[in-house]
């Protein structure tokens, strides 16, 4: 990875800083984007103390922007000249309403971020890759990209259209080089996933996140560094031939759904 330029949005907080922090050790440059202007400059400081040679600039963007992205992927080629990995990894989960009393604003939101700011980053990063006949892409879907999660309608819709997206990107410019792949984290302790754990059991969040990593194999919950350590392998040179897949990391929960 060292001295190759990866994207990464999403990148002020959970999986997106965790990855960035992974990279960083392997001597990547990084374009962090978040809509968080807090979030994105706290990353950057605390990555820089530890890797000051890594090249680091942060872009404030929401990914649902077509014009938004398009900047980002414009200040990218501006200061590195190339952009040789993504990391489509923005993305919120809504609320938990069951599908008749869902929300349509914010249904509409949850679709903008995390399926059309996915596709516009592939949209307008692609045509870069091409150029260089190179490049790495790891979109972020969920297991509830694999499967269904209830009270989650449009979470669920979003992530499983981030999947197919994902095959088809790898069928269309594997023969520019690109490989393309998604990941399909459970339940990871991000904010995000605390969070939900907060709408099941306002008033205890924490005996909710212990009844459900019960029903996990591992008996516990995932960390962020274990998803970016493979996030990281999808994005290097180390990855000649692995693309179009959907890669659970969720302790080998997603095996047992519908059977317990």
């Amino acid at each position: 990875m060292k001295d190759k330029v990866i994207i990464i949005t999403g990148a002020g907080m959970g999986l997106g800083y965790a990855t960035a922090k992974e990279l960083a050790s392997k001597g990547a440059h990084l374009v962090l984007v978040d809509y968080n202007e807090k979030g994105l400059a706290d990353a950057k400081t605390e990555i820089s103390k530890t890797y000051p040679e890594v090249k680091i600039i942060t872009i404030v963007a929401d990914v649902s922007s077509e014009d938004a992205v398009k900047n980002y992927v414009d200040e990218a080629v501006k200061a590195f000249g190339r952009i040789d990995g993504l990391y489509n990894n923005a993305g919120i989960e809504g609320k938990q309403a069951s599908i008749t009393e869902y929300d349509v604003d914010i249904f509409k939101k949850v679709i903008d971020i995390n399926l059309m700011g996915v596709y516009y980053g592939l949209r307008y990063v692609i045509p870069v890759m091409q150029k260089q006949q190179f490049g790495r892409i790891v979109n972020v879907a969920s297991v509830g990209g694999i499967r269904g999660v209830l009270n989650q309608m449009p979470y669920v819709a979003s992530k499983h259209a981030v999947s197919g997206m994902t095959k088809n990107a790898a069928l269309e410019y594997g023969k520019d080089g690109i490989l393309t792949n998604a990941i399909a984290p459970g339940a990871i302790l991000t904010p995000m996933v605390e969070a939900a754990f907060k709408q099941v059991n306002p008033d205890d969040p924490k005996s909710a996140e212990t009844e459900y990593a019960q029903r996990n194999p591992t008996k516990r919950l995932g960390q962020p560094y274990e998803v970016a350590k493979v996030v990281a392998f999808l994005l290097s040179e180390e990855n000649g031939y692995v693309s179009g897949q959907t890669i659970a990391i969720d302790g080998g929960e997603s095996n047992i759904y519908g059977n317990s």
